[in-house]
């Protein structure tokens, strides 16, 4: 397959139109057989359901080019089943996994000469998501929704690439107890963005939120799951039933175990102990893992160990062996690379 002609190692993370989209619908209870089509518009009733009452979801995952020149993505069955769940908390028709697969495996594969060569650091981005598409005035679930797939090829996530970032500790809170904050929901990152742009503008490279009802727990940040290394070189990630469980981050419990020796735990993470670790990291599909090098809470500096100058030596080792994975070079769990 001959690639697009793009300066592969120089973009970003942003969207690029690509030439073919998944879409399917959902009306009189059930869904259509879904197509492939050129069309990047999306027309909707001025009073369907996502514009009224935020009812949509969504999804990402990558795929890549490995060493040997396979087209591949990584773990996609997880994805369909989070995507699954979050659906049914928010009242809309899941989309059913097996189709959520075979339709990535069509967006990919329509889309090929998109992913970017092995070698460059850029991936094929995929965002699956779902909305409400018929009016709803009235504060209830929409009837009708529209499923969609569309690809762009990404580099980094952070500017920089992996250079240590600097957090803030937020005053906002991500997500409530029993609320939406464990599924992939529009409307979670639609209130993180106040937060992340006041961040910004007072220098700071993301948040790092505290648990609503204590406010002394680890939770996420706006868009990634936390990873911490123990002076001991034990892998710790944060457990709460408010935070989104990501795939990245389960993946990389694993890495952790089976590939490097290490122990690995998930256990609630007391705010007061992140002076004690030695590395962290912000982990998630769109950026792998980013290095954290401080951590800002209202004017007392946390300095990690690991420093501002590169990834910590196991979060790298992490990193390595997780995107060796992804990129061919290492073999991978059973099930964990999709072949297109």
């Amino acid at each position: 397959m001959e690639k697009k002609n793009l300066d592969w190692s120089g973009i970003g993370f942003g969207y690029i139109q690509t030439e073919q989209r998944y879409v399917s619908n959902f009306k009189d209870g059930a869904w259509d057989n879904g197509c492939l089509t050129e069309d990047s518009t999306v027309v909707l009733n001025e009073c369907a359901g996502v514009l009224q009452y935020a009812q949509t979801c969504f999804e990402g995952l990558k795929a890549y080019t490995t060493e040997d020149g396979r087209t591949v993505t990584f773990r996609p069955d997880l994805n369909a089943e989070r995507m699954f769940d979050t659906a049914k908390r928010l009242e809309m028709p899941s989309f059913p996994k097996e189709r959520f697969i075979d339709a990535v495996k069509q967006v990919i594969k329509a889309n090929e000469a998109y992913v970017p060569p092995f070698g460059s650091g850029a991936s094929l981005y995929l965002r699956p998501y779902m909305f409400g598409t018929n009016p709803v005035i009235g504060v209830k679930p929409a009837t009708e929704y529209q499923f969609r797939i569309f690809v762009t090829p990404v580099g980094p996530y952070f500017k920089g690439g992996a250079k240590p970032l600097t957090l803030c500790v937020s005053d906002f809170d991500r997500a409530a107890p029993h609320g939406t904050g464990h599924i992939k929901a529009g409307l979670n990152y639609a209130m993180s963005l106040h937060a992340i742009v006041s961040a910004h503008a007072d220098g700071y490279d993301e948040n790092m939120y505290l648990d609503a009802a204590t406010r002394t727990k680890v939770e996420e940040t706006g868009g990634a799951n936390f990873l911490f290394v123990t002076k001991d070189n034990k892998v710790v990630t944060p457990k709460s039933s408010s935070i989104l469980p990501s795939i990245t981050r389960r993946s990389l419990i694993t890495v952790a175990r089976d590939y490097l020796g290490l122990e690995a735990e998930e256990r609630e993470v007391s705010f007061d102990e992140v002076k004690d670790f030695a590395e962290c990291g912000l982990c998630g599909t769109a950026a792998v893992i980013s290095p954290v090098g401080k951590i800002v809470d209202h004017g007392n500096e946390i300095c990690l160990p690991s420093g501002m100058n590169e990834m910590g030596p196991v979060t790298k080792k992490l990193y390595d062996t997780l995107t060796g994975i992804q990129m061919g070079r290492i073999e991978p769990p059973k099930g964990w690379i999709v072949e297109i």
